[in-house]
Protein backbone atom coordinates (compact mmCIF):
# COMPACT_ATOMS: atom_id res chain seq x y z
CA UNK A 1 0.00 0.00 0.00
CA UNK A 2 3.03 2.43 0.35
CA UNK A 3 2.93 5.11 -2.56
CA UNK A 4 -0.28 4.32 -3.62
CA UNK A 5 -2.70 6.72 -4.78
CA UNK A 6 -5.75 6.98 -2.95
CA UNK A 7 -8.85 8.49 -4.02
CA UNK A 8 -8.62 12.20 -3.26
CA UNK A 9 -5.06 12.29 -5.35
CA UNK A 10 -6.19 10.77 -7.88
CA UNK A 11 -10.06 12.86 -8.51
CA UNK A 12 -7.09 16.17 -8.36
CA UNK A 13 -5.18 14.35 -11.46
CA UNK A 14 -8.08 13.15 -13.46
CA UNK A 15 -11.47 11.43 -13.46
CA UNK A 16 -12.09 8.19 -11.44
CA UNK A 17 -14.58 5.43 -13.16
CA UNK A 18 -16.75 3.82 -10.55
CA UNK A 19 -18.44 0.43 -11.03
CA UNK A 20 -22.20 -0.26 -11.80
CA UNK A 21 -25.79 -1.93 -10.57
CA UNK A 22 -25.21 -4.25 -7.84
CA UNK A 23 -28.93 -4.97 -5.90
CA UNK A 24 -30.34 -4.90 -9.99
CA UNK A 25 -27.82 -7.05 -11.12
CA UNK A 26 -27.51 -9.21 -8.67
CA UNK A 27 -31.52 -9.34 -8.40
CA UNK A 28 -31.34 -10.51 -12.22
CA UNK A 29 -28.90 -13.22 -11.38
CA UNK A 30 -30.60 -14.71 -8.92
CA UNK A 31 -28.81 -13.62 -5.59
CA UNK A 32 -30.75 -11.05 -4.42
CA UNK A 33 -34.24 -10.87 -2.99
CA UNK A 34 -36.42 -7.83 -4.80
CA UNK A 35 -38.11 -5.56 -1.80
CA UNK A 36 -35.69 -6.18 1.08
CA UNK A 37 -32.54 -6.08 -1.45
CA UNK A 38 -30.39 -6.83 1.44
CA UNK A 39 -26.70 -7.96 0.91
CA UNK A 40 -26.58 -11.42 2.27
CA UNK A 41 -25.77 -12.92 -0.68
CA UNK A 42 -21.60 -11.91 0.23
CA UNK A 43 -22.46 -15.00 2.54
CA UNK A 44 -24.08 -17.33 0.79
CA UNK A 45 -23.28 -17.03 -2.74
CA UNK A 46 -20.03 -14.93 -2.71
CA UNK A 47 -18.83 -16.11 -6.20
CA UNK A 48 -22.01 -14.75 -7.54
CA UNK A 49 -21.03 -10.96 -6.17
CA UNK A 50 -17.23 -11.74 -6.53
CA UNK A 51 -17.78 -12.77 -10.41
CA UNK A 52 -19.87 -9.02 -11.16
CA UNK A 53 -16.72 -7.54 -9.11
CA UNK A 54 -14.46 -8.65 -11.34
CA UNK A 55 -16.84 -8.00 -14.59
CA UNK A 56 -16.65 -4.00 -13.18
CA UNK A 57 -12.88 -4.37 -12.80
CA UNK A 58 -11.85 -5.71 -16.31
CA UNK A 59 -14.82 -3.34 -18.10
CA UNK A 60 -12.36 -0.25 -16.71
CA UNK A 61 -13.69 0.59 -13.27
CA UNK A 62 -10.65 2.03 -10.86
CA UNK A 63 -13.26 1.53 -7.74
CA UNK A 64 -14.65 -1.61 -6.66
CA UNK A 65 -17.73 -0.72 -4.22
CA UNK A 66 -17.85 -3.47 -0.72
CA UNK A 67 -21.45 -4.73 -1.41
CA UNK A 68 -22.57 -3.87 1.94
CA UNK A 69 -25.77 -1.91 0.55
CA UNK A 70 -28.98 -1.61 3.55
CA UNK A 71 -26.71 -3.94 5.49
CA UNK A 72 -27.53 -2.25 8.91
CA UNK A 73 -28.99 -4.13 11.78
CA UNK A 74 -31.95 -2.06 11.89
CA UNK A 75 -32.62 -2.67 7.84
CA UNK A 76 -32.32 -6.40 8.18
CA UNK A 77 -34.43 -6.45 10.95
CA UNK A 78 -36.82 -4.95 9.32
CA UNK A 79 -40.38 -6.08 9.20
CA UNK A 80 -40.72 -8.64 6.11
CA UNK A 81 -37.20 -9.28 5.83
CA UNK A 82 -35.23 -12.38 6.36
CA UNK A 83 -31.46 -12.12 6.64
CA UNK A 84 -31.91 -10.12 9.87
CA UNK A 85 -32.51 -13.59 11.33
CA UNK A 86 -29.05 -14.77 10.50
CA UNK A 87 -26.84 -12.40 9.84
CA UNK A 88 -25.80 -9.13 11.17
CA UNK A 89 -24.21 -6.15 10.37
CA UNK A 90 -20.69 -6.86 11.10
CA UNK A 91 -20.97 -10.25 9.68
CA UNK A 92 -22.00 -8.78 6.15
CA UNK A 93 -19.85 -6.27 5.90
CA UNK A 94 -16.92 -8.04 7.28
CA UNK A 95 -17.72 -10.44 4.39
CA UNK A 96 -18.43 -8.08 1.71
CA UNK A 97 -14.74 -5.94 2.20
CA UNK A 98 -12.96 -9.78 2.34
CA UNK A 99 -14.16 -10.95 -1.46
CA UNK A 100 -14.11 -7.46 -3.11
CA UNK A 101 -10.27 -7.49 -1.40
CA UNK A 102 -9.70 -10.66 -3.14
CA UNK A 103 -10.89 -9.55 -6.06
CA UNK A 104 -9.64 -5.94 -6.04
CA UNK A 105 -6.05 -8.04 -5.65
CA UNK A 106 -6.61 -9.36 -9.04
CA UNK A 107 -6.53 -6.25 -11.30
CA UNK A 108 -3.93 -3.02 -11.56
CA UNK A 109 -4.41 -0.62 -8.48
CA UNK A 110 -7.80 -1.12 -7.91
CA UNK A 111 -9.30 1.25 -5.00
CA UNK A 112 -12.08 -0.54 -2.11
CA UNK A 113 -15.26 1.37 -1.41
CA UNK A 114 -16.61 0.61 1.84
CA UNK A 115 -20.78 2.15 1.81
CA UNK A 116 -23.59 2.88 3.61
CA UNK A 117 -27.15 3.66 2.90
CA UNK A 118 -30.83 4.72 4.71
CA UNK A 119 -31.17 3.33 7.86
CA UNK A 120 -35.16 2.67 8.76
CA UNK A 121 -34.42 4.10 12.21
CA UNK A 122 -34.19 7.85 10.37
CA UNK A 123 -37.85 7.25 8.50
CA UNK A 124 -39.02 5.90 11.84
CA UNK A 125 -37.69 8.90 13.38
CA UNK A 126 -35.51 7.73 16.21
CA UNK A 127 -33.16 10.26 16.54
CA UNK A 128 -29.48 11.17 15.51
CA UNK A 129 -28.05 8.73 18.26
CA UNK A 130 -29.78 6.07 17.16
CA UNK A 131 -29.26 6.37 13.58
CA UNK A 132 -25.61 6.97 14.16
CA UNK A 133 -24.74 4.09 16.03
CA UNK A 134 -26.36 1.90 12.87
CA UNK A 135 -23.62 3.66 11.09
CA UNK A 136 -21.31 2.97 13.57
CA UNK A 137 -21.24 -0.19 13.17
CA UNK A 138 -20.30 -0.01 9.61
CA UNK A 139 -17.44 2.45 10.27
CA UNK A 140 -15.91 0.38 13.01
CA UNK A 141 -15.44 -2.57 10.25
CA UNK A 142 -14.16 0.03 7.66
CA UNK A 143 -11.97 1.70 9.95
CA UNK A 144 -10.40 -1.71 10.64
CA UNK A 145 -9.92 -2.72 7.28
CA UNK A 146 -6.42 -1.16 5.70
CA UNK A 147 -7.81 -2.65 2.03
CA UNK A 148 -10.83 -0.29 2.52
CA UNK A 149 -9.51 3.23 0.87
CA UNK A 150 -12.68 5.84 1.15
CA UNK A 151 -16.43 5.69 2.00
CA UNK A 152 -19.33 5.87 -0.01
CA UNK A 153 -22.76 7.20 1.64
CA UNK A 154 -25.13 6.78 -0.98
CA UNK A 155 -28.92 7.11 -1.46
CA UNK A 156 -29.97 8.87 0.98
CA UNK A 157 -33.32 10.81 0.77
CA UNK A 158 -32.65 13.71 3.28
CA UNK A 159 -29.43 15.36 3.59
CA UNK A 160 -30.02 15.82 7.31
CA UNK A 161 -29.63 11.91 7.38
CA UNK A 162 -26.27 12.58 5.33
CA UNK A 163 -24.87 14.83 7.46
CA UNK A 164 -25.38 12.45 10.26
CA UNK A 165 -23.74 9.44 7.72
CA UNK A 166 -20.76 12.08 7.12
CA UNK A 167 -19.96 12.53 10.58
CA UNK A 168 -19.86 9.48 11.52
CA UNK A 169 -18.07 7.45 8.41
CA UNK A 170 -15.63 10.35 9.32
CA UNK A 171 -14.47 8.84 12.61
CA UNK A 172 -12.93 6.28 10.36
CA UNK A 173 -10.45 8.09 9.31
CA UNK A 174 -10.55 7.73 5.52
CA UNK A 175 -11.82 9.94 2.39
CA UNK A 176 -15.71 10.19 2.92
CA UNK A 177 -17.72 10.93 -0.07
CA UNK A 178 -21.55 11.21 -0.05
CA UNK A 179 -24.50 11.06 -3.05
CA UNK A 180 -28.17 12.08 -2.51
CA UNK A 181 -31.08 10.47 -4.44
CA UNK A 182 -32.57 13.46 -5.58
CA UNK A 183 -33.40 15.63 -8.39
CA UNK A 184 -34.16 19.05 -9.43
CA UNK A 185 -36.46 19.73 -7.04
CA UNK A 186 -33.78 18.65 -3.79
CA UNK A 187 -34.24 16.09 -1.06
CA UNK A 188 -37.57 14.63 0.41
CA UNK A 189 -37.87 17.40 2.83
CA UNK A 190 -37.55 20.03 0.14
CA UNK A 191 -34.37 20.89 0.67
CA UNK A 192 -32.90 22.14 -2.98
CA UNK A 193 -29.91 20.10 -4.40
CA UNK A 194 -27.70 23.57 -4.02
CA UNK A 195 -28.31 23.19 -0.54
CA UNK A 196 -27.66 19.85 0.05
CA UNK A 197 -24.30 20.14 -1.94
CA UNK A 198 -23.41 22.47 0.58
CA UNK A 199 -24.17 21.09 3.85
CA UNK A 200 -22.95 18.21 2.54
CA UNK A 201 -19.57 19.96 1.71
CA UNK A 202 -19.91 21.37 5.35
CA UNK A 203 -20.42 18.43 7.52
CA UNK A 204 -17.24 16.86 6.14
CA UNK A 205 -17.66 14.95 2.66
CA UNK A 206 -14.97 15.28 0.18
CA UNK A 207 -16.74 14.12 -2.59
CA UNK A 208 -20.76 15.16 -3.23
CA UNK A 209 -23.00 14.64 -5.94
CA UNK A 210 -26.17 12.81 -6.48
CA UNK A 211 -27.12 8.77 -7.39
CA UNK A 212 -29.94 6.39 -8.16
CA UNK A 213 -33.64 7.47 -9.02
CA UNK A 214 -32.95 9.74 -12.19
CA UNK A 215 -31.62 9.14 -15.47
CA UNK A 216 -28.09 10.73 -17.10
CA UNK A 217 -29.72 13.79 -18.37
CA UNK A 218 -31.98 14.69 -14.70
CA UNK A 219 -28.56 14.21 -13.03
CA UNK A 220 -27.02 15.96 -15.13
CA UNK A 221 -29.23 18.89 -14.43
CA UNK A 222 -29.06 18.08 -10.57
CA UNK A 223 -25.01 17.79 -10.38
CA UNK A 224 -25.24 21.54 -12.27
CA UNK A 225 -27.27 22.73 -9.95
CA UNK A 226 -25.14 21.55 -6.98
CA UNK A 227 -21.93 23.20 -8.67
CA UNK A 228 -23.40 26.69 -8.77
CA UNK A 229 -24.56 26.81 -5.04
CA UNK A 230 -20.51 25.06 -3.69
CA UNK A 231 -18.97 27.92 -6.25
CA UNK A 232 -21.77 30.71 -4.46
CA UNK A 233 -20.30 29.23 -1.53
CA UNK A 234 -16.52 28.91 -2.13
CA UNK A 235 -16.54 24.93 -1.30
CA UNK A 236 -14.96 22.72 -3.64
CA UNK A 237 -15.28 18.96 -2.38
CA UNK A 238 -14.62 16.80 -5.63
CA UNK A 239 -18.39 16.42 -7.43
CA UNK A 240 -20.08 13.15 -8.09
CA UNK A 241 -22.60 10.76 -10.23
CA UNK A 242 -23.85 7.58 -10.64
CA UNK A 243 -27.12 7.89 -12.35
CA UNK A 244 -30.03 4.84 -12.86
CA UNK A 245 -28.84 2.69 -16.75
CA UNK A 246 -32.67 3.98 -17.97
CA UNK A 247 -33.83 6.93 -19.71
CA UNK A 248 -36.71 8.21 -17.20
CA UNK A 249 -37.59 11.90 -18.45
CA UNK A 250 -40.80 12.24 -17.01
CA UNK A 251 -39.99 11.88 -13.46
CA UNK A 252 -37.31 14.57 -13.58
CA UNK A 253 -39.21 16.76 -11.03
CA UNK A 254 -40.82 14.02 -9.00
CA UNK A 255 -39.43 13.48 -5.53
CA UNK A 256 -38.04 9.92 -5.40
CA UNK A 257 -37.71 9.50 -9.52
CA UNK A 258 -38.31 6.48 -11.38
CA UNK A 259 -40.66 4.63 -8.41
CA UNK A 260 -43.20 5.95 -9.57
CA UNK A 261 -42.80 4.49 -13.09
CA UNK A 262 -45.09 1.73 -13.55
CA UNK A 263 -42.20 -0.52 -15.00
CA UNK A 264 -40.50 -0.04 -11.68
CA UNK A 265 -38.79 -2.40 -10.79
CA UNK A 266 -39.64 -5.42 -12.75
CA UNK A 267 -40.60 -3.95 -16.50
CA UNK A 268 -37.22 -1.25 -16.81
CA UNK A 269 -35.22 -3.05 -19.88
CA UNK A 270 -37.16 -1.47 -23.05
CA UNK A 271 -35.87 1.97 -20.76
CA UNK A 272 -32.05 0.58 -20.80
CA UNK A 273 -29.22 3.20 -21.88
CA UNK A 274 -27.44 2.14 -25.22
CA UNK A 275 -23.35 1.93 -24.79
CA UNK A 276 -23.44 5.69 -26.87
CA UNK A 277 -25.90 6.87 -23.88
CA UNK A 278 -23.31 6.57 -21.53
CA UNK A 279 -20.68 7.81 -23.72
CA UNK A 280 -22.33 10.90 -24.29
CA UNK A 281 -23.16 11.01 -20.57
CA UNK A 282 -19.98 10.80 -19.83
CA UNK A 283 -18.11 13.36 -21.71
CA UNK A 284 -21.07 15.84 -20.53
CA UNK A 285 -20.11 15.25 -16.94
CA UNK A 286 -16.58 15.36 -17.12
CA UNK A 287 -17.28 18.81 -19.12
CA UNK A 288 -19.26 20.22 -16.39
CA UNK A 289 -16.34 19.33 -13.64
CA UNK A 290 -17.59 16.01 -12.25
CA UNK A 291 -14.74 14.21 -11.71
CA UNK A 292 -16.29 10.55 -9.83
CA UNK A 293 -18.51 8.75 -12.51
CA UNK A 294 -19.74 6.04 -12.43
CA UNK A 295 -23.45 4.11 -12.33
CA UNK A 296 -26.42 2.90 -10.22
CA UNK A 297 -28.97 0.35 -11.10
CA UNK A 298 -29.08 -0.57 -14.57
CA UNK A 299 -25.43 0.92 -15.51
CA UNK A 300 -24.26 -3.09 -16.60
CA UNK A 301 -20.37 -3.95 -17.18
CA UNK A 302 -20.48 -2.53 -20.31
CA UNK A 303 -22.08 0.75 -19.59
CA UNK A 304 -18.43 1.55 -17.43
CA UNK A 305 -16.79 0.23 -20.35
CA UNK A 306 -18.71 3.09 -22.37
CA UNK A 307 -17.27 5.66 -19.40
CA UNK A 308 -13.57 4.19 -19.50
CA UNK A 309 -13.42 4.55 -23.34
CA UNK A 310 -14.64 7.84 -23.38
CA UNK A 311 -12.50 9.00 -20.38
CA UNK A 312 -9.27 7.03 -21.67
CA UNK A 313 -7.63 10.02 -23.41
CA UNK A 314 -7.32 12.08 -19.72
CA UNK A 315 -7.30 8.32 -17.64
CA UNK A 316 -4.52 7.17 -19.80
CA UNK A 317 -5.74 3.78 -19.93
CA UNK A 318 -8.31 0.80 -20.82
CA UNK A 319 -10.28 -1.74 -19.00
CA UNK A 320 -9.25 -5.36 -20.34
CA UNK A 321 -12.84 -5.71 -21.42
CA UNK A 322 -11.71 -3.07 -23.89
CA UNK A 323 -9.49 -5.78 -25.74
CA UNK A 324 -12.19 -7.12 -27.21
CA UNK A 325 -14.30 -4.06 -28.27
CA UNK A 326 -13.60 -0.92 -30.73
CA UNK A 327 -15.57 1.88 -29.51
CA UNK A 328 -18.25 3.19 -31.78
CA UNK A 329 -18.84 0.14 -33.41
CA UNK A 330 -15.32 0.27 -34.84
CA UNK A 331 -14.48 -3.80 -34.69
CA UNK A 332 -17.71 -3.97 -37.17
CA UNK A 333 -15.20 -3.11 -40.12
CA UNK A 334 -14.58 -7.05 -39.59
CA UNK A 335 -17.89 -8.77 -40.19
CA UNK A 336 -18.13 -10.81 -43.05
CA UNK A 337 -21.53 -8.27 -43.81
CA UNK A 338 -20.69 -5.14 -46.02
CA UNK A 339 -24.15 -3.83 -44.72
CA UNK A 340 -22.54 -4.33 -41.27
CA UNK A 341 -19.21 -2.88 -42.44
CA UNK A 342 -20.97 0.27 -42.63
CA UNK A 343 -22.16 0.44 -39.26
CA UNK A 344 -18.38 0.65 -38.18
CA UNK A 345 -18.66 4.30 -37.15
CA UNK A 346 -19.54 6.85 -35.00
CA UNK A 347 -21.32 9.00 -37.02
CA UNK A 348 -23.54 5.98 -37.78
CA UNK A 349 -23.97 4.73 -34.45
CA UNK A 350 -24.44 8.78 -32.95
CA UNK A 351 -27.32 9.58 -35.55
CA UNK A 352 -29.27 6.46 -34.51
CA UNK A 353 -32.85 6.55 -32.88
CA UNK A 354 -33.25 3.16 -31.01
CA UNK A 355 -36.72 2.02 -31.24
CA UNK A 356 -38.19 -0.28 -28.75
CA UNK A 357 -40.05 -2.81 -31.19
CA UNK A 358 -42.57 -2.68 -28.94
CA UNK A 359 -46.03 -1.72 -31.37
CA UNK A 360 -48.57 0.70 -29.45
CA UNK A 361 -46.50 0.53 -26.23
CA UNK A 362 -45.91 4.77 -25.02
CA UNK A 363 -42.72 6.43 -25.10
CA UNK A 364 -42.75 8.03 -22.12
CA UNK A 365 -45.68 6.95 -19.41
CA UNK A 366 -48.69 9.40 -19.01
CA UNK A 367 -48.91 11.43 -15.94
CA UNK A 368 -51.90 9.89 -14.99
CA UNK A 369 -49.67 6.64 -15.37
CA UNK A 370 -46.98 7.39 -13.01
CA UNK A 371 -47.65 5.82 -9.56
CA UNK A 372 -48.43 7.97 -6.82
CA UNK A 373 -45.98 7.46 -3.36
Amino acid sequence: MMGRKGLLQRLKEGPVVGDGSYVFTLEKRGYVKAGPYTPEAVIENPEGVKQLHREFMRAGADVLQAFTFYSTDDKLQLKGNQAGKSYTCHDLNEEACRIVTEVAAEGDDILICGGCSPTPSYTEKKGKEVVQREFQKQADVFANREDVDFILCEFLGHVEEAEWAIETMKSAGKPVACTLRVGPQGDLHGVPPGECAVRMAKAGADVVGTNCLYDVNTTLKTIAMMKKALDRARLSPYLMVQPVGFHCPEVENMLEGYFHLPEMPFGLEPRLLTRFDVHKFARAAYELGVRYIGGCCGFEPYHIRAIAEELADERGRLGKASDKHEPWGGALKGSMFDFMKKRSNREYWEALKPASGRPNHPVVQSAKDLNGL
